[in-house]
C-alpha cells in the first residue's frame, strides 16, 4: 500500500501542482508504474473543476462558472497538457520533417499555430461544456460525472498511445519525457479502470452515453497514427494535445448523442 501511494503521489506531482509529501521525487521507476494512475488525476482535475463551476454558479451565470471552472482546471495542471497542444499545433504547423517538427515541439516560446489553436480549443470548450450543462444536465451529481468522466476518458485515450507506440525522440532533451518505458498489465488494467469508471457510473443513468467512446477513440486512434506518420511514435506533447482533443470531442458527441438518439 505504501509504495502504491508513493507510485500515486508521483503520478499527481508529475501532471499537477498540487503540493505532494516531500519525500515524493520523479523516480523512473515510479514514473513507469504511475501510468496506471493518470485517468485517476482526471478524477481531481475534474472534480475541482466542477467544484469551481458550482460555487460560481450560485452567484453568476452558468456561462461565466463555466469559464472559471475551466480556469480552475487549468491553474490545477499547471497547463501542462494546453501547453502540449500548442506545441504540437507549432510543431505539425510549421515543420515539414521529423527532425523540424520535434525541434519547434521542444521550442518554449508559442507561435502563430499554437495561439490560434489554444484559442479555438477554449472557445470549443466554453461552448460545448455550456450547452451540455444548459441542454442536458439538470442535476448537480450529473453534471460532476459529466466534468469527471470528460477528464478521465480524454487521459485514458492519451496514455493508451504508449501501449501502442513508441516514444520518438531518440535523445533526452524532450520537455516532457514518457512516463512509461515500460509497463505491465497493472499499468494497462489500471488505466483502463479508473479511466472508464467515471463513465460507466454516467452511463446508469443515460445508457446512450457509452457510444462517447467510438468517437474519442476514433480520435485517439487518427492521432496516433497521424503522429507515427510525420515523426515515428509520440512525444510528451503529442500525449497532451490528445488528452486536449479528446477532451472536446467527448462533449461534441454527448450533444451528438442527445441531438441524433
Amino acid at each position: 500500500m505504501k509504495k502504491e501511494l508513493h507510485i500515486f503521489f508521483t503520478c499527481l506531482m508529475f501532471y499537477t501542482r498540487i503540493p505532494c509529501p516531500k519525500n515524493i521525487n520523479h523516480d523512473p521507476e515510479y514514473l513507469n508504474k504511475a501510468t496506471r494512475y493518470f485517468p485517476l488525476i482526471g478524477w481531481i482535475v475534474g472534480s475541482i473543476s466542477f467544484l469551481a463551476f458550482y460555487i460560481s454558479s450560485l452567484f453568476i451565470s452558468t456561462e461565466t462558472a463555466v469559464i472559471l471552472g475551466i480556469i480552475a482546471s487549468i491553474l490545477t495542471t499547471g497547463a501542462f497538457h494546453e501547453d502540449g497542444f500548442a506545441d504540437v499545433c507549432d510543431g505539425f504547423g510549421g515543420g515539414w520533417t521529423k527532425e523540424k517538427i520535434l525541434m519547434i515541439m521542444k521550442d518554449s516560446a508559442i507561435g502563430a499555430y499554437g495561439a490560434i489553436g489554444l484559442v479555438l480549443l477554449f472557445l470549443l470548450k466554453f461552448k460545448l461544456l455550456s450547452e451540455s450543462i444548459l441542454l442536458l444536465f439538470s442535476h448537480n451529481y450529473l453534471i460532476l460525472l459529466l466534468f469527471i468522466s470528460a477528464h478521465s476518458v480524454s487521459r485514458l485515450g492519451a496514455i493508451s498511445i504508449i501501449f501502442t507506440h513508441e516514444y520518438s525522440r531518440d535523445d533526452a532533451s524532450s520537455k516532457s519525457k514518457p512516463i512509461a518505458k515500460n509497463y505491465s498489465w497493472k499499468e494497462i488494467l489500471g488505466s483502463f479502470f479508473f479511466g472508464l469508471l467515471p463513465l460507466l457510473i454516467l452511463s446508469c443513468f443515460q445508457y446512450q452515453i457509452l457510444l462517447v467512446l467510438i468517437p474519442v477513440f476514433a480520435t485517439r486512434y487518427f492521432l496516433a497514427r497521424y503522429f507515427q506518420k510525420w515523426i515515428g511514435g509520440y512525444t510528451g506533447d503529442c500525449l497532451g494535445a490528445t488528452q486536449q482533443v479528446c477532451e472536446v470531442v467527448y462533449y461534441l458527441s454527448i450533444l451528438l448523442i442527445w441531438k441524433f438518439i
